[in-house]
């Protein structure tokens, strides 16, 4: 199967990398120049305030919010009662209740060496961690931590045994654990070889700078979209890389004349007069990417709703009818909807709660083996999930990790009218909450003038069809009441202003 890597930097405010697959969008990278991405960057912080009831610290990073670092994110060279096992192995981090109070840990003015791990979202600050994680082509070096291991994505147990030997034969340097990446799957000895001397020299470079750098102030800055993309997305099946920039292009060919030389035959420079993404007929995806409804082949459809606290997916039958049998039809629904959602998650990257409403079934069996079509798509995706059994009704609950803003909250603004809730106030209901403050101001003695300003379409309606309202209102108080139209008001947008004999303005 035919599997691209496109790469659409033409416009220099956004950069676009898209994977397709038989001409299916299946992964999608979006990065603008002026929100730049802060997840992997590492920061000598310095602590602002330590939260004893939750158990975690604020760390000014020099970000303008401060960044937040839990308990269980804190390495043990930070306990002050650690004795001098300050170094944990990769995979056996304490739990929770060894763990002493971060109170007794940390202090306010302390510096600290940190990592962001999770975007900041709308007023949170960035998630930290004092487990740091420098991330090469085939391996991932964990300072401060010891011994090694293998992706469990690299399921053969042959290769993982191969990989390990070839590890051990390139001697790793003491006191650093090491993960081999799952694109480390088939590499040689050179391959590592190379990684390994490269991230030792990363690593140096960022000690030297942790005795200089003055708090807070940057260590390390994780590299730009399309670099990250060539060294954690591009894999073996990848058949093409095609960019449309050709400054790009050279820095493409030379990412990979250091890692991996015979890879360079496979970047493609596009100059076509038709956009690239247009050219391979996936901007329509995209545009559907940022639908909340999404539509399968066979007439169903599946409905995401993100909230605060998690994301909705709800599966509906839609117009299929193939089959005669009802717990047929919904079976094969989800079947097909299984893929999709899981497709959806990586393409939107939707994190957090995730609850999945699939059509009911009765039977069993049905509910099993929609439960393993979702695992098995879900299996693709490089960030780590968890999904637990479907439950009689066809819910399925699982997590997923959210590293930066969704695709949606990242290009869309919260509508001005309706403050994201997707409805607003009839003209009708509007109207009358205005009328019952205009009985209220008029109730007030001090009050002698009224003046309410309402969106034209609201102004329209209390001026024609509540007109007789507020001659009554104007006759039993003895005030003069005004309504002003204004253009610029829309929705529930208004301004009430009451004055006095004398013409100064009275507070409701």
């Amino acid at each position: 199967m035919p599997r691209e890597m496109l790469i659409n930097v033409a416009e220099s405010e956004e950069c676009r990398v898209a994977v397709i697959e038989n001409g299916q969008l299946e992964e999608l990278y979006v990065e603008r120049a002026s929100v730049g991405s802060h997840v992997g960057n590492i920061y000598k912080g310095k602590v602002a305030n330590i939260e004893s009831g939750i158990q975690a610290a604020f760390v000014d990073i020099g970000m303008g919010k401060n960044g937040f670092l839990h308990i269980s994110d804190l390495h043990p060279r930070f306990f002050h009662d650690s004795r001098g096992d300050s170094v944990e192995s990769i995979g056996r981090r304490k739990s929770l209740k060894d763990r002493p109070p971060i109170q007794s840990c940390l202090r306010r003015g302390s510096e600290i060496v940190v990592q962001v791990t999770k975007e900041g979202l709308k007023a949170k600050g960035a998630t930290l961690s004092t487990y740091l994680a420098l991330p090469g082509k085939y391996l991932v070096m964990l300072p401060w931590m010891r011994k090694h291991g293998v992706s469990h994505k690299i399921e053969d147990e042959n290769e993982r045994e191969r990989l390990r030997e070839i590890f051990e034969q390139c001697n790793p340097p003491k006191g650093q654990g090491f993960i081999i990446r799952t694109a480390g799957q088939g590499c040689s000895k050179r391959d590592i070889q190379s990684d390994l001397k490269y991230l030792r020299r990363l690593w140096r470079a960022i000690e030297n700078r942790i005795d200089k750098e003055k708090a807070p102030g940057e260590l390390y800055q994780e590299s730009d979209l399309v670099i990250r993309a060539l060294r954690d997305v591009y894999n073996s099946k990848i058949s093409r890389i095609i960019c449309d920039s050709e400054a790009v292009v050279r820095k493409i060919r030379d990412f990979f004349s250091i890692t991996t030389p015979r890879v360079k035959r496979k970047v493609v420079y596009y100059d076509g007069k038709v956009p690239l993404f247009h050219k391979y007929k996936i901007e329509d995806e995209i545009t559907k990417v940022q639908s909340r409804k999404v539509e399968l082949e066979n007439g169903g459809s599946i409905v995401i709703e993100q909230t605060e606290a998690l994301v909705s997916i709800d599966v509906n039958s839609g117009r299929y009818r193939r089959q005669k049998n009802a717990e047929q039809t919904a079976y094969e629904s989800n079947i097909e909807a299984a893929a999709e959602i899981a497709r959806q998650l990586r393409l939107r990257d939707l994190g957090g709660l995730i609850i999945c409403d699939f059509i009911d079934m009765r039977s069993i069996k049905h509910r099993k083996a929609v439960e393993k079509e979702f695992r098995a798509a879900v299996r693709a995706d490089r960030a780590r999930t968890k999904i637990l059994s479907i439950s009689k009704f066809g819910v399925v609950e699982m997590t997923r990790q959210r590293m930066r803003p969704s695709l949606q909250s990242s290009t869309y603004l919260a509508c001005p009218n309706c403050a994201g809730m997707g409805f607003v106030k009839s003209h009708e209901s509007l109207a009358l909450e205005f009328i019952r403050l205009l009985i209220l101001s008029s109730s007030k003695e001090q009050i002698k003038r009224i003046e309410l300003s309402v969106s034209p379409e609201v102004a329209g309606y209390l001026q024609n069809l509540k007109r007789a309202t507020i001659a009554h209102i104007e006759q039993n108080s003895g005030k003069n009441v005004v309504i002003h139209s204004s253009p610029d008001y829309t929705g529930e947008k208004h301004d009430l202003v009451c004055y006095n004999e004398r013409g100064g303005i009275v507070k409701l």
